[in-house]
């Protein structure tokens, strides 16, 4: 009898055994099937309803990975409808439709931008959703850390901040938000004030922070990661609006890997009408010419993925808008104390995160729009420099690279950049990597489009035009000015350098003010055939501004099939269908490299 109880105790617990596992099982073989390279986070994961989440229609999908960590759809697909469904001005992230009074100066006096705009537009507004369309089926983790959202301000609108604020609360999943601290910078406008503590107080998840004098943006952000309770840290700037779930993207890339830095797409809303758009290029290498600008890269073929939407390495930060993991930050020392105000920080941070073991990413299917100011409306406390704060960066950071920026800012060669043991201490400490593996290993490709050493140029000096005898001039033209033709100034001393008369033909194949050594940042341009040339931001991909100088002296324009010609009577330099026996469409360089040249014809 004995027996025969020990049999069916043993056959239920057998039932029983198979009842537990065979379900895993076959979640794990179909797992197994669908991912026949066994990596995790595949589309084909199994598809199991989340507990206590309502009918199926209402719940967000969890997904298993193959090391049993769960995956899920955060998408708040309610709050994307509703968003769909609102009218009004500026929603859908469409332009403002402004009256000429709303162009008044004081609009942009105080604000760097439009906020008799920004006032008339919703603190809730929608955005077009500009993601690349795999983002709608992305999986993350189902357990993400939570972060502190650091925003600094200085007499920040009130509109714009707010809106900042509405924008990540309206959303971000809340159990992911551990807090937004705004950080005040010492600003002196009243809203900013009770009235600012009044309204936020409606916001449990928010507090205020105020700093007793004018720190910066680079002091001030430290001070609002230094009180931060989040696992992660993220900053934005207070004049950005986060876009459709934003913020799972960039924390399961920190859940996944601590030491990973992640900055989200930053689209522009334009200063004026508050349009929302992907910046030119869209995804983009960040990245840094020889005088310390920051600059944007094309993604090499060899680290594009099969999938756009999926992140990618940058060598450097634009700067104001990255998330990184709290503790980790703090081993990196944070900012370097010694920074002042703003300006250079996004090189450190970034210099510091490769070379000492960690990583950073882009986040494509993370995009958070920001303003960019049409200029600075405050005045920076003085004795601050920016130089002071590069030198300080190159000599800490970039080795026997720093000579290549002193060669082109001599200035900067003999300019205090403070103490920096401190911080030549902690990269010590840290076992960081030299700067010469930061440029081998991360940003091989910087070199292709920003080298070290200037390639020679194609050609120099003044660019006189063969049927006038007048020669090409900016008229310390700004930028978006018109080419003209004035009266030859060489062989006058320091006339031709001030009349901007002195033009290089660089291994750009660009045409750009001054001479080798000294290039200004804006290039000759033409949008079409018959167009004006003007002088507009040098952005180093050609198209607009490509140019061949071939050997029967006109100045060929690829992009529009046009060549460059002028007129005497009203001294316009425009351009028009190639006739290289036209005087005026013949254009002599003061000095010439043909080997260079002979190279540009060639390609």
């Amino acid at each position: 009898m004995r027996r025969k109880e020990k049999r069916l105790l043993q056959a239920v617990a057998l039932v029983l055994a198979a009842l537990v596992l065979l379900p895993n099982v076959g979640l794990w073989a179909l797992y197994r099937e669908r991912q026949p390279d066994g990596t995790p986070g595949g589309s084909g994961a199994a598809v199991v309803p989340a507990a206590g989440q309502g009918s199926p229609s209402q719940q967000k999908k969890i997904f298993f990975l193959g090391d049993g960590h769960k995956l899920k759809d955060w998408h708040d697909k309610e709050a994307i409808r509703r968003d769909a469904q609102r009218v009004g001005n500026g929603e859908q992230g469409r332009p403002y439709p402004m009256t000429d009074a709303e162009r008044v100066d004081q609009a942009y006096r105080e604000n760097g931008f439009n906020i008799y705009v920004s006032d008339k537009i919703s603190l809730n507004r929608s955005l077009p959703d500009i993601r690349h369309p795999n983002c709608n089926s992305k999986r993350y983790l189902e357990t993400l850390p939570n972060t502190s959202i650091i925003i600094p301000f200085h007499n920040e609108g009130w509109s714009s901040l707010l809106r900042t604020v509405h924008s990540v609360l309206n959303r971000s999943p809340p159990e992911l938000i551990a807090e937004i601290v705004l950080v005040d910078d010492f600003s002196d406008r009243e809203h900013l004030k009770k009235p600012l503590e009044d309204y936020m107080a409606h916001f449990p998840s928010v507090r205020i922070l105020r700093t007793k004098k004018r720190e910066g943006l680079i002091r001030t952000r430290m001070l609002g990661a230094s009180a931060a309770i989040g696992d992660v840290i993220t900053f934005l700037d207070s004049h950005c609006e986060a876009n459709v779930n934003w913020l799972p993207p960039l924390l399961d890339r920190i859940a996944r890997n601590r030491k990973t830095i992640v900055c989200p797409m930053i689209d522009v809303i334009d200063h004026d009408d508050f349009r929302y758009e992907t910046q030119a290029g869209d995804a983009m290498r960040g990245a840094f010419d020889w005088e310390m600008y920051y600059k944007r890269i094309p993604i090499p073929p060899e680290l594009q993925k099969a999938d756009p939407s999926d992140p990618f390495e940058s060598p450097v930060m634009a700067g104001g808008l990255f998330a990184v993991d709290r503790k980790w930050f703090w081993v990196l020392g944070g900012y370097d104390p010694g920074l002042e105000i703003w300006g250079g920080e996004q090189y450190e941070i970034s210099f510091k995160v490769w070379m000492c073991g960690g990583r950073m990413e882009d986040i494509p299917c993370s995009r958070v729009g920001h303003i960019y100011r049409k200029y600075v409306p405050y005045k920076v406390p003085a004795g601050v420099s920016l130089a002071r704060n590069l030198k300080r960066v190159a000599e800490v950071w970039m080795d026997e690279y720093a000579e290549h920026i002193y060669q082109r800012r001599p200035e900067y060669r003999h300019l205090s950049a403070g103490d920096v043991a401190a911080q030549k201490k902690l990269r010590s400490s840290l076992g960081c990597k030299s700067f010469k593996w930061f440029m081998t290993e991360i940003a091989w490709d910087l070199p292709k489009f920003y080298p070290p050493v200037e390639p020679p140029a194609a050609a120099w000096g003044e660019i006189r035009s063969v049927g006038t005898g007048l020669c090409a001039d900016t008229k310390h033209g700004a930028l978006g000015s018109l080419l003209r033709l004035e009266s030859c100034v060489r062989g006058r001393g320091e006339a031709a350098w001030n009349n901007m008369q002195v033009f290089t033909f660089t291994w750009r194949e660009d045409i750009r003010p001054g001479d080798p050594q000294h290039t200004k940042k804006f290039c000759f341009d033409a949008v079409s055939h018959t167009s004006p040339v003007t002088l507009y931001d040098c952005h180093s991909m050609k198209g607009n501004q490509l140019w061949k100088y071939r050997k029967d002296r006109t100045l060929y324009h690829p992009v529009s099939g046009s060549c460059m010609d002028c007129s005497e009577s009203d001294h316009r330099i425009f351009m028009n269908t190639c006739n290289p026996s036209s005087p005026t469409q013949q254009w002599l360089f003061e000095h010439t490299n043909s080997t260079v040249l002979e190279k540009f014809n060639r390609n």
